[in-house]
């Protein structure tokens, strides 16, 4: 398959699972409940956080942690009192625990107390077209605060050769013009022609069988031999070849 019947075959999958009827089987749908823009980005930040293993199983725990937050996550984490902190510590999902969750809570509050939100952070130290640099300065800026180090495993690094799934899901929700209503486009300051396909065991093998990726592991080094390929085929909206990478893996077991 030449490069331009490749992207034709992709494009056309991506129109295929650029829909809305992918809402209602996807993580995505916890921020779609929201309108307030902070809520959006912490029920966003926290859906993606979880998002491994059965994907019926990540959005009932992401729809858990959502209530216990009153359905209301941006007032939890700037008003909480101590009870309703310590009313978290039950929750779990796969290795993320109550007190995973405690602590990211604090974080998020520190960064909408002192950093002027999410999006600010992100755009603190943006790359070259690339946002894996300011994924990891996020990092840094969320475990400013006082944390258990075990829950510095739930947020991935690129700079220490991590793909990054989940944030690079996370940011295509959130960055993504998207004309389709799936990718909620509520920042601004990125550019969709920046983001990273989220590389997962999925779309991993799927770009690995249409020669878009050579490289057996999916790490960071990966992940930019994705975005250089997906690059070809579309330079100002790389990233929505998940759709298709995705849907491909996942509903047709390409």
């Amino acid at each position: 398959m030449n490069l331009q019947d490749l992207k034709s075959f992709l494009d056309e999958k991506t129109d295929l699972y650029n829909h809305p009827d992918f809402i209602e089987s996807d993580p995505i749908q916890i921020p779609h409940q929201y309108t307030l823009k902070e809520d959006i980005e912490i029920a966003g930040f926290l859906a993606a956080t979880i998002a491994w293993g059965n994907r019926k199983m990540i959005i009932n725990n992401a729809q858990k942690m959502m209530a216990l937050m009153g359905n209301s996550p941006y007032d939890f984490v700037m008003s909480h009192n101590q009870n309703q902190l310590d009313s978290l510590g039950n929750f779990v999902h796969r290795t993320f625990n109550g007190q995973d969750f405690i602590g990211f809570i604090k974080s998020l509050q520190n960064i909408y107390h002192n950093h002027n939100g999410l999006e600010a952070v992100f755009t603190l130290n943006p790359g070259n077209n690339s946002t894996q640099k300011s994924i990891s300065e996020f990092k840094k800026v969320f475990f400013e605060i006082s944390h258990l180090s075990r829950t510095e495993k739930h947020i991935s690094d690129p700079l220490n050769n991590s793909a990054a799934k989940r944030l690079n899901m996370m940011l295509r929700w959130f960055c993504r013009q998207d004309n389709k209503g799936v990718d909620l486009g509520i920042w601004k300051s990125i550019p969709s022609s920046a983001l990273s396909c989220p590389l997962d065991v999925h779309s991993g093998n799927v770009a690995r069988k249409l020669k878009l990726l050579s490289r057996k592991q999916n790490d960071a080094k990966a992940l930019a031999e994705l975005d250089a390929s997906l690059r070809l085929l579309d330079p100002n909206d790389p990233s929505k070849y998940d759709f298709a990478l995705f849907g491909l893996g996942v509903f047709e077991g390409f």
